[in-house]
């Protein structure tokens, strides 16, 4: 690309995290299956780009944990067994459990301020959004919402490396969940909605309502999960 150096690699950058984003969400939306094989020539001529920034965000998603590479064959997406997903949801009950424990202690003092208020109802009317996807059964829109409230939410306890470890284990859950969930045709019924119900348990700084909110969730959904991986 002509001009400095330093824009080349702005763009490369910026190429490289919008790939490895349309990659992230090929798998979410099961266009991308399990198992599935390719190489860094053929994402890049779908793609319309070099190899240099598929290559980068190929390793980028392998190191978190949704791609495999292999040294002589590309790479292929993760498969992920059942017994996968439980280590996740107890990853993240941990860092959840985390959460409410820095809201008991004071966490989220600034809940009072109208900054935070105005935070707080902005993750709730995302957890709304959530809650309709999952009543109609949209998994690919309840995905989308869902993966922002939970980042938004984290993101108020005012640590950046927690809610972007949370981000990573939420995006792990639902690649592997997906696999499993893509079987059924009719999905009312079957997906959590209580976002809602656990962002006005943090507003009432109730962690323990919040504690027994996700401790809900994550029962169902790993109930699902492995009663669907044994079908």
């Amino acid at each position: 690309m002509p001009g400095s150096g330093g824009n080349g690699a702005v763009t490369r950058s910026t190429l490289r995290q919008q790939i490895a984003d349309a990659l992230r969400d090929e798998v979410l939306a099961g266009r991308l299956q399990p198992g599935q094989e390719f190489t860094v020539k053929e994402i890049a001529e779908q793609y319309g780009v070099s190899a240099t920034p598929v290559r980068e965000a190929l390793v980028d998603l392998s190191a978190q944990g949704l791609l495999e590479a292999d040294q002589h064959r590309g790479f292929r997406v993760h498969e992920y067994s059942a017994a996968d997903y439980r280590g996740m949801i107890e990853a993240r009950s941990l860092v959840t459990d985390g959460m409410f424990t820095s809201l008991a202690k004071g966490g989220m003092r600034q809940i009072d301020d109208p900054r935070a208020v105005a935070a707080l109802a902005a993750v709730r009317r995302r957890g709304e959004e959530a809650q309709r996807a999952a009543a109609a059964g949209d998994l690919n829109i309840l995905i989308g919402y869902d993966l922002r409230f939970w980042r938004e939410l984290s993101g108020l306890f005012g640590n950046p490396y927690l809610a972007d470890f949370l981000h990573r284990l939420r995006v792990q859950s639902w690649v592997c969940a997906v696999q499993h969930l893509r079987r059924v045709d009719d999905l009312k019924g079957y997906l959590w909605s209580g976002h809602t119900e656990l962002v006005d348990a943090l507003a009432r700084r109730d962690p323990a309502a919040a504690h027994t909110i996700v401790t809900e969730y994550n029962a169902h959904s790993l109930a699902l999960i492995e009663r669907l991986a044994a079908r």
